[in-house]
This record gives structure tokens, sequence and C-alpha cells, in this order.
């Protein structure tokens, strides 16, 4: 009998010794880029790669989400990223830091897939597309099923309260805060004047995150790539689905990766968030998880979860028939799901 050996994830003593070698260097700017970080295309060995630079001091991101000792990078040194299913193409080549501790910079050296990633833009993707996309993050739940962190990474206090008002006070108080600081502190504002009761919910589950979370903690887990939009996606001719920039990993429900998905690209999604929701249960069962007896019950705590987190964004989106939709959607949902907290946590608001 053969033992497989596992890859062991290649870390460079140093940033620039992660690109040693490389020609025809040109600085970029992501379109769908917005942390802060360093973007860079370049040759190495004659073959195209991209390097993306980050720390806590430049990057305003991993400040809101808590993020003081690159989770990225511990991920990959524990070699998660590895064990991703084969449908799944994380593109990370190498990893290297420099420095210690909030002045730490993280190199990540990556396969330049940029003409393969999804276009921006407001045109919906294909049927296939989405349908494989969908496909594939259940493969991910279903291969870490049962997976716990033990590594100090991304809670789901941390996801619930990534753009709380008082998360982004600091950032906002600074001399150049970032347009999506700006536009979550003009959301929030406008939410309180469009759903006064959802935006009166969603405080609370900012201020007071435990019986959420203690309600989804007894329901079923996986590892979290935590950040399923659109500009992070791609594919290969072969049907693989690339998925880059695991910027918020942790252990928590699939329901919320899958619900990230549909709040934040529901604009580009080529079907209705019923179906979405119905093709996962599928692509789970398919693959051997039964969702019978824990995924509604998930799915109804994470809708609560997100619009918690991304409430500003749906006010925003509100003012015409489709984004009026929108906002009523996450807000039904949220409500009754709340309720339903009220009777297993008395006076958590």
């Amino acid at each position: 009998m053969t033992t497989q050996i596992a890859p062991v994830p290649r870390v460079a003593p140093s940033i620039a010794a992660l690109t040693a070698g490389a020609t025809d260097r040109e600085r970029v700017a992501p379109v769908d880029a917005r942390s802060g970080s360093r973007f860079e295309r370049l040759i190495i060995d004659g073959q195209r790669h991209f390097l993306k630079v980050l720390g806590y001091r430049t990057d305003w991101i991993m400040r809101v989400t808590g993020d003081r000792d690159q989770r990225t990078f511990r991920i990959w040194q524990a070699g998660l990223l590895h064990q991703f299913p084969v449908e799944i193409d994380h593109t990370v080549v190498a990893m290297a830091r420099d420095g210690a501790g909030r002045d730490a910079e993280l190199g990540i050296l990556m396969r330049d897939v940029g003409d393969r990633l999804v276009p921006p833009g407001g045109t919906p993707i294909t049927a296939d597309t989405h349908a494989r996309f969908v496909d594939h993050l259940a493969a991910l739940c279903v291969g870490f099923r049962g997976w716990r962190d033990d590594l100090g990474l991304t809670t789901m206090t941390d996801r619930i309260r990534f753009f709380a008002p008082d998360t982004i006070a600091g950032e906002l108080a600074g001399p150049a805060p970032d347009i999506v600081l700006r536009l979550a502190d003009q959301g929030w504002a406008r939410l309180r004047e469009l759903a006064p009761e959802l935006a009166a919910l969603t405080a609370a589950v900012q201020q007071r995150p435990g019986p959420l979370t203690t309600a989804l903690a007894g329901t079923p887990v996986s590892f979290l790539h935590g950040d399923w939009k659109l500009g992070n996606l791609g594919e290969h001719p072969d049907g693989r689905t690339i998925l880059v920039d695991c910027a918020y990993p942790g252990s928590g429900p699939p329901c919320w990766d899958l619900m990230w998905y549909v709040a934040l690209n529901r604009a580009r999604l080529p079907v209705e968030k019923a179906e979405v929701i119905a093709q996962s249960r599928t692509a789970l069962a398919r693959r051997g998880w039964n969702s019978d007896g824990w995924f509604d019950r998930q799915l109804a705590l994470c809708q609560l979860a997100m619009i918690s987190a991304f409430g500003w964004e749906k006010a925003l989106g509100a003012g015409d028939p489709a984004g009026d939709a929108e906002l009523e959607w996450w807000q039904q949902r949220a409500l009754a799901t709340a309720n339903g907290l009220d009777e297993t946590a008395p006076g958590w608001r």
C-alpha cells in the first residue's frame, strides 16, 4: 500500500526571496480590491504570477476583522489550502512574512489567473457558471465537514461585527477612510430611516451577538473561506472553480458562505435566491451531507447574521423596485428568526 504524502506549503524566508529572479514587474490596482493591499504582476521562471502584499498597518479590512496576526498565513502553514477539493484552485504558490506583530507584512505569491476571473461589471453570470460555483462551495463544505478551528481564525462574532458602527468608527476618524467604510456609515443611517425595526434588530445583534452565535454553534460546521464574492471567483476551461483571497478563514456554519454568496452577488445571479438555496441543499446531499434536521434552522440564523453585517448595503441599494424587494426579503427573514431567538434567549435585545 502506497502512502500519499501531502505537499508541504512553501514558505520563503522573506518577501524578497519569494520574488527572487522576477522580471517584468508591474504594479496593478485590481478593480475589486478595496483593502489597501499592494498588488503586482510579475514573471518568475517564465511563468506569470501575481503578488499580494498586506499588513495590519496598511490594510483596513484586517483591522476591522480583528486580524492582527495574518490568518491567511496561519491556514497556509497548517496546510489547509492543500486540502481543498480538486474542484477548487486556490492558486497560491508560496507565502513569506517580513517583520513581526502588527508591523508584519505578508506576501502571497499566486499563479496569475486574472484572465479567468469573473469580469467586473453588472452582467449576470451564466446559469452553468453559477451552478458550478454553488456545487463547488458544497464540495468545500463537505470536504471540511465538522472542521473546528484550533488556529485562532475568524469567529462568527468577528463576521457579524465586520461593519458594526463601533467597529468602523476608528477607521472613519482617520485621515482618509476607505469609500467602503464611508458607504457603510451612510448605509446604517439610511437603514434607520427605511426600516427602523430592522435597524434596531441589527444593532442589537451587533452589540449582543452571543445568543445568535450560540444558536449557530448548535448546528453543523465546516471550514469557511469567508468571501465568495464574484471578484474572488473564476473558472478554468476544465470546469474547476478558481477561488482566491481567503482573507476571512475560520470554522462556522456552511450557510454563512452560501448567504455571503447570495448577499454580495445578488445583482449578477441568474436565478432567484430560493433556487440558489435549493441548489445548495441538492449539492450537499449529492456529495453525502444530508441537510435534513439542520439546514433550515442554520439558514435562518445565517440570514439574520448576514443582514446584521450587511444591512447597510441593502439600505443603500433600496430606492427602486428591485432594491426595495431585496431589503424586504432580508427584513422578513431576519425579524422572523429574531422572534425565535426571543423564545430561547428572552431579553437578549
